[in-house]
């Protein structure tokens, strides 16, 4: 997968996700979780797998999701120093 830099340098974004869900044996009682990785937009294939194996093996049954995608740094916003110069 790479450092979170060299993601950040394919394209990747920070995903945070808010998962509201209901708890098993209190229907009427609604909890949060937050997962968050590194993933690329529009897709979130990431996040989409994330629910998806929330449904397949998490007993609690998804209520709701909110998330929100940020590009940390774009391939022109860096750019790699290979040599340092010292004046005295």
């Amino acid at each position: 997968m790479g450092s979170a830099t060299e993601l950040m340098l394919k394209g990747y974004g920070l995903t945070t996700a808010e998962l509201f869900y209901r708890m098993p044996d209190y229907r009427n009682v609604l909890n949060s979780f937050i997962w968050q990785d590194y993933d690329l937009a529009p897709d979130h294939k990431r996040l989409f797998a994330f629910i998806e194996f929330w449904q397949d093996e998490i007993e609690g049954p998804l209520h709701s999701v909110r998330f929100c995608h940020r590009k940390m740094i774009s391939p022109g916003e860096w750019r790699n120093v290979v040599g340092e110069l010292t004046f005295h």
